[in-house]
């Protein structure tokens, strides 16, 4: 099959934090002032994504994956995880603070939920002045302490705030409590699964007006409570080369800046490459086509490709493979 650069149509979400960034900056059809998330690329059931460029406009990356699984995700990748796409892609515009919540490991997820757990990481992309992150806490906590401060509504005084702007990058692994504070734009790598334990949320409702549900009894047992220095990623920023940010079980992230066109062999890459754009433009040509992408989009290329060329001039792109 031509497996060409393919882009994706957009999966927006509303969310009660979400806002209008996400069309400001990012020029997504939004048709809510509450949008949350735009899931870029994602095989999470019920909202698998579709191919939204050349020959292969209107395929499910299901049907790709189904019908092209080695060619498309890798050897190692369908040896690993199946037909399954094994990271889920976001962009996130968070105009209210999101709930302060953690994600279970592995072992926990498949026992309580048959899933994979949720490890991410996070690429600020826009921030408001004063904009921050919650990310751990801020001393070492016994468990009973964070159950009292719980019910004492004392919780966010045991949180760790993490004031940000454009190029913070973040690595969150399971069991850290977090929370995406407001005006933060930020882009997303996930493991693909949407199991999430909320333990706060700052006593909002919903436009029905009721409280949002709360996975309290969950949570006790998942999560990390050391005090922790191990988030924020510190990555070089050398233009015009691949730069490495994080490398984890699950995904590796590389961070490029480019002034001039770049390309790389990937004859001996035995997985998937993507490509989200958090600055600028470019267009990425493998062996079967060209694309163009800017900001606020991503390409994926095929496993099956032996080159990949990007040509830009002032673009800054996250490169992502498993």
């Amino acid at each position: 099959m031509n497996l060409y650069p393919l882009k994706f149509k957009p999966i927006l979400k509303e969310r009660l934090w979400g806002g209008t960034k996400l069309n400001d900056v990012l020029d997504k059809p939004i048709e809510s002032d509450i949008t949350g998330e735009s899931w870029e690329l994602s095989g999470v059931e019920g909202d698998i994504s579709e191919v939204s460029n050349g020959d292969l406009a209107g395929t499910s990356l299901q049907s790709l994956m189904d019908n092209q699984g080695e060619a498309l995700l890798g050897k190692s990748v369908v040896e690993r995880f199946g037909n399954e796409f094994p990271i889920l892609i976001k962009f996130i515009d968070a105009k209210q603070d999101l709930s302060i919540q953690l994600h279970p490991n592995d072992e926990l997820a498949k026992e309580r939920h048959n899933s994979f757990g949720k490890t991410e990481m996070w690429y600020i992309m826009d921030a408001d002045p004063g904009a921050k992150l919650i990310v751990g806490f801020n001393k070492d906590v016994e468990k009973e302490e964070y159950v009292k401060s719980l019910e004492e509504g004392t919780l966010t005084d045991l949180m760790n705030y993490e004031e940000v702007g454009e190029g913070d990058t973040f690595f969150i692994n399971t069991g850290k409590i977090h929370a995406i504070g407001a005006g933060v734009l930020l882009a997303e790598i996930q493991q693909t699964s949407d199991i999430t334990y909320r333990v706060f949320d700052f006593n909002r409702r919903d436009k029905e007006g009721n409280l949002r549900e709360l996975h309290t009894s969950l949570a006790v047992d998942a999560i990390d409570y050391e005090k922790k220095d191990d988030f924020k990623v510190d990555y070089p920023k050398q233009k015009d080369t691949v730069n490495p940010m994080v490398n984890c079980p699950y995904f590796k992230t590389n961070f490029m800046e480019l002034s001039n066109s770049l390309e790389q062999d990937l004859s001996q890459r035995d997985s998937f490459t993507i490509y989200m754009c958090v600055g600028g433009e470019a267009t990425i040509k493998n062996d079967w086509g060209s694309a163009s992408i800017k900001n606020g989009e991503t390409i994926l290329i095929s496993a099956s490709s032996s080159y990949v060329n990007i040509d830009a001039q002032g673009a800054k792109l996250l490169e992502v493979t498993i």
